[in-house]
């Protein structure tokens, strides 16, 4: 993969998960990376990991002011902002759309929605200056299709792929790239969190998941941060030039459905006719 060398680029949401293995990725191939996230202990670790190629920035997504700040960190220590991935995010909690009350539908669309706002908008004034840029918001499979996620996550989830799309339209005569990957079933903290797997270790939750995702989707095996990574790193490097406006599903084949169980007696039978 070609293209990474030299790039600055701000991740939200870098402390675990997607976040932390999108920003060792782009590191490793030769980006320098701002790591923001609400959890500074384990933001600053993720920061040290990677040496002088990154620097850390505490940042509550949900403020325009620290999403703002995060970008200016970018040019301030890096002198540029080559690529912004918008993947701080939540899962909530799981009830019936009739329970569901304001503050959680409000609260998702300020940590996933309005965030990617947020970002794509400071961004991309950044970016327009330089005449180039990439910008990558991560959704969710809850953002294309039902039942994989809590209704306003959700929600906020498929508002981000709309973001995406009109973003790019507009920003593309700037040398600006907009894209989208949607992430399956992953094993994270927070999808930990969101199963309410928490208790006194989510660390421990992660397992959890990991095991139970294995026999969920269509690869047998849980999706993990560094599957998701690999996208974001494809779409921000010079390798997708081209591309733009797109929503990458990285999902193990979950949207695909269950497959046919395979009737093997019905086989043979089959096969023995044919002979």
């Amino acid at each position: 993969m070609n293209g990474l060398d030299g790039k600055v680029a701000v991740v939200t949401g870098a402390a675990s998960g997607i976040g932390a293995a999108t920003a060792a990725l782009l590191a490793a191939r030769g980006a320098r990376v701002v790591v923001t996230d609400i959890d500074d202990d384990r933001a600053m670790a993720v920061a040290a990991s990677l040496g002088d190629r990154a620097v850390h920035l505490h940042a509550d997504v949900t403020r325009e002011d620290d999403v703002a700040a995060a970008v200016g960190a970018a040019v301030t220590h890096f002198g540029r902002l080559d690529a912004m991935i918008n993947n701080a995010g939540r899962v909530g909690n799981w009830t019936y759309v009739a329970d569901t009350s304001a503050e959680d539908w409000d609260s998702a669309f300020a940590v996933l929605a309005r965030s990617a706002f947020f970002g794509t908008k400071h961004a991309s004034r950044v970016m327009r200056d330089q005449g180039s840029g990439t910008i990558v918001n991560v959704s969710s499979v809850a953002g294309v299709r039902t039942g994989f996620g809590p209704h306003p996550y959700g929600a906020a989830k498929a508002a981000v792929l709309a973001l995406t799309r009109s973003a790019a339209r507009e920003l593309a005569e700037f040398g600006i790239r907009v894209n989208a990957v949607t992430p399956g079933g992953v094993a994270t903290r927070i999808v930990g969190s969101g199963a309410g797997l928490d208790g006194d270790d989510l660390d421990a939750s992660v397992e959890t998941v990991r095991r139970g995702l294995a026999s969920f989707q269509p690869v047998p095996r849980a999706g993990e941060g560094e599957d998701i990574a690999g996208a974001i790193g494809y779409l921000v490097s010079d390798d997708a030039s081209f591309v733009t406006g797109q929503n990458m599903i990285v999902d193990g084949g979950l949207t695909l459905g269950k497959a046919w169980p395979r009737n093997y007696r019905a086989e043979a039978d089959a096969a023995a006719r044919r002979e």
